[in-house]
């Protein structure tokens, strides 16, 4: 006998449709088999529905089966098949009656006492389902409430065998899981740091709501203990609150690798990932043998915090070029290509030499200048070039740290990005998604225009300091950020005057 139904495998972080057939004859392989490009998970799901079933009280088949997943050239990973392929030997042994496995899509890993366990990437894989028009999708309790978050199907999250049996003979009904989207997200976008944690530093605290209004990349260059790392940490927080189609593709690349925080149906803060410098190639950019994302998507529509930037393996930070100008990640294998979300903001924090004394008061720094520029060399002029603000974060001085007054918070800094990111919605005609920093050198051109005596100006930076092309387009964009922010049509000499100070760290390099 014959049975089919459907489920849903992962490829990188999409979804993909698939067709469960089960059959059991003489005629099948001499013992349960699992076709279709299996991994290793999915073959052991055999032993797994074997259990289950039995000790869920059900009758196990006396002849073989065979499973076929299709389509059969794709790759099929992970334990989400569990559940149709028990429910398909239940099918063909008279265990379960219906005619409804071919109106809903199921997913779910069983225990072998026929509990059904969460899955990751649920929230894709709801996603596709939708998209493929099904009307219902059978879904483990956990998976619940971040499947719900797609509107257009209906949820039903069982618990066990038994009752995902029950709900598809239509003996036990079951109602779909719903779930307030706008009160949700509402709960879960607030912050637990504030700016105004952060004495003195408002030189930097400038520079950080210039990029945050802009959306440019910045360098922090200072001793240890200055700030910089509770500086990155707040950074988040001045950001335009996400939108849900930003938390959903931000949701999606968590719930596919696993790391959606337990309880927690949507990501609704951007997110902030601050990997270690001995992160390998791979675990930053994403990878392996069956790519996954990694730290660069993971920090998708949020902040990626790069620490002890010079530390980083050069191999390492040249990966990060290409993701920073287009925020996407391809991986090509043989077997295909896939790409990953990766628009953030990136802040990297560097000392300024190997010692850490350097512009650190009351310390003298034992660096030679042939230690210092080769420590400085660690960053290539390519990667200086991506990023748009270097900034000087200096030791706080003790009476700053002894005032009990609160600095510049988060609530003041974040209405003057907002001010900014009005005006490039409009110049753009689009959301957030296109801000300042992202201006291709044609929209350069179009909206970054400089007078004469602008124009001057940042003539005689260019050839003082020795820019690059890409460099006085990172100017121009920032001159045009500022402006924005002080809520000016056209670019004037102050603003290319500021705009040249965060460039002026380029000597060093």
């Amino acid at each position: 006998m014959l049975a089919k139904l459907f489920s849903v495998t992962l490829e990188g972080i999409e979804g993909i449709l698939c067709e469960v057939e089960v059959d059991i004859s003489p005629a099948a392989m001499p013992r349960p088999t699992v076709v279709g490009l299996p991994d290793a998970a999915v073959k052991e799901s055999i032993e797994r529905v074997r259990s289950a079933i039995v000790n869920s009280g059900f009758k196990y088949p006396d002849l073989p089966y065979l499973v076929n997943l299709a389509p059969a050239d794709v790759r099929k990973e992970g334990p989400a098949f569990d559940l149709p392929i028990a429910l398909g030997v239940l099918a063909c042994t008279g265990g379960l009656t219906s005619e409804r496995l071919g109106d809903v899509v199921v997913v779910g890993e069983l225990a072998l006492d026929g509990r059904i366990r969460p899955v990751n990437g649920m929230l894709s894989m709801a996603m596709t389902a939708a998209a493929h028009g099904y009307k219902g999708i059978l879904v483990p309790l956990e998976n619940a409430a971040e499947a719900a978050v797609v509107q257009d199907i209906e949820v039903y999250a069982v618990g066990s065998l038994a009752q995902a049996v029950g709900f598809l003979s239509d003996m036990l009904p079951l109602e779909a899981t719903a779930i307030d989207i706008d009160s949700l997200f509402h709960q879960a976008s607030a912050y637990e740091v504030d700016f105004s944690d952060v004495k003195g530093q408002e030189s930097v605290k400038r520079a950080l709501t210039i990029a945050a209004a802009g959306g440019h990349n910045v360098m922090m260059i200072g001793p240890p203990g200055a700030g910089k790392t509770m500086l990155a940490q707040r950074m988040a927080t001045i950001l335009p609150d996400m939108t849900l189609a930003e938390s959903l593709e931000t949701t999606r690349v968590y719930s596919s690798v696993g790391l959606l925080p337990k309880g927690k149906a949507l990501i609704a803060t951007r997110p902030v990932r601050a990997p270690h410098h001995t992160a390998s190639g791979p675990a930053l950019v994403g990878g392996g043998t069956h790519p996954r994302p990694g730290e660069l998507s993971l920090a998708h529509h949020g902040i990626l915090f790069l620490d002890e930037f010079a530390e980083f393996p050069r191999t390492v930070l040249e990966m990060i070029r290409q993701p920073l100008e287009e925020g996407t990640v391809t991986i090509s294998r043989a077997k295909g290509t896939l790409r990953f979300p990766a628009q953030f903001v990136m802040l990297a924090a560097m000392n300024p030499c190997p010692c850490s004394k350097n512009y650190k008061k009351g310390q003298k720094c034992n660096c030679t200048p042939r230690q210092i520029e080769r420590y400085l060399g660690k960053v290539s002029g390519p990667m200086l070039d991506r990023i748009d603000i270097h900034i000087e974060v200096p030791d706080v001085p003790y009476h700053k740290l002894a005032d009990k007054r609160n600095g510049t918070g988060s609530k003041d800094m974040r209405e003057i990005v907002d001010i900014a990111r009005k005006k490039q919605n409009i110049r753009f005609n689009c959301s957030n998604a296109v801000t300042n920093g992202r201006m291709t050198s044609r929209q350069v051109r179009q909206h970054c225009k400089l007078d004469q005596p602008c124009s001057e100006m940042l003539k005689q930076a260019y050839n003082e300091l020795g820019l690059s092309a890409r460099a006085h387009d990172k100017i121009c964009k920032i001159a045009r950020t500022i402006a924005d922010i002080e809520n000016e049509e056209h670019i004037q000499t102050h603003h290319i005057a500021e705009a040249i100070q965060y460039r002026r760290l380029d000597r060093y390099f």
